[in-house]
């Protein structure tokens, strides 16, 4: 199979500090791939890598078959980027902006852009400084469609933005890729929104890699027990079909990839016995911090 985005064996650091350790990771084409991990865990830093602006201490990135840090201009054309934020030139208006952008894409479709500043009910002559941060983040979008891009990155477009635009942009970009062969990288604060939108994940812990699947498998895996003991609490640990565990009073919470009865085993080998513990359901934002921690 070719590739969208094919990282091998990625590493960095910053100085002394180990951000990213032998990172493994491909995106189909036409997919929609969730990159996940609390604050810290490399996602900005695998996006910098993969768009060229770092190069890392080892290993290899490639888009479209070329190497990231090598991307020839035609191929880099065919990219749509939102890096940590909705960044336009303020002091241009909406008009502008528009004519600015559409000389560097080749296959600009400014009736996308347009399509989408009518829904903000502004003149084209209305400056983007002016706007709110869900009006310039509705601007970035359309931009970002207009470039009619293969792929789109997406460094947390959820930036500043409240539910109503997070939810206009998950809709659009839904809408937009729909049996249309395109490609989606995306990382977010705000987990709960992926739930609906994306087909595979992979989940970044320090350093590491906690889980690589379809949306759909992890769901389907990871699981959730509850009981109730401080005293049983006392002794948990992680490991065996612990993948974590959290405490507040005397409910606890296991997360697991495994059944019921492989936890009950690795509760007994802990000492903790007489629990009862009941699966509890869960949506993606519960299972995220299941299986990552809330610290």
């Amino acid at each position: 199979m070719s590739f969208v985005i094919e990282c091998r064996n990625l590493c960095h650091s910053y100085g002394r500090k180990e951000v990213l350790r032998n990172l493994n990771f491909t995106v189909e084409p036409g997919r929609i791939f969730g990159l996940l991990g609390k604050n810290g865990v490399g996602k900005s830093t695998t996006i910098n890598i993969l768009m060229g602006f770092l190069q890392p201490s080892s290993g290899e990135c490639r888009i479209f078959g070329e190497p990231s840090h090598a991307i020839q201009p035609a191929t880099r054309r065919r990219i749509g980027l939102l890096h940590e934020g909705h960044l336009q030139y303020g002091y241009m208006s909406i008009e502008e902006v528009e004519k600015f952008y559409s000389a560097f894409y080749p296959k600009w479709k400014r009736e996308l852009y347009y399509n989408l500043m009518d829904k903000l009910g502004l003149p084209y002559t209305h400056r983007i400084f002016r706007m709110s941060c869900g009006q310039r983040s509705q601007v970035t979008l359309g931009l970002i469609l207009a470039q009619d891009a293969d792929l789109m990155i997406l460094d947390d477009y959820s930036l500043g933005l409240d539910a109503n635009y997070r939810r206009l942009f998950i809709d659009f970009l839904k809408d937009y890729v729909e049996g249309r062969d395109k490609t989606i990288l995306v990382t977010s604060h705000i987990v709960q929104d992926l739930e609906r939108f994306v087909d595979d994940i992979i989940i970044l812990d320090r350093c590491g890699v906690i889980c690589q699947s379809t949306l759909k498998d992890f769901m389907d895996g990871v699981k959730c027990f509850r009981f109730r003991g401080a005293e049983a609490a006392s002794r948990l640990r992680r490991g065996g079909a612990i993948v974590h565990f959290d405490i507040v009073g005397e409910r606890v919470d296991v997360f697991t990839f495994e059944d019921r009865e492989a936890v009950m085993a690795s509760l007994a080998a802990l000492g903790v016995e007489g629990v009862e513990p009941e699966e509890v359901i869960m949506g993606l934002e519960d299972a995220f911090i299941g299986v990552t921690g809330k610290y």
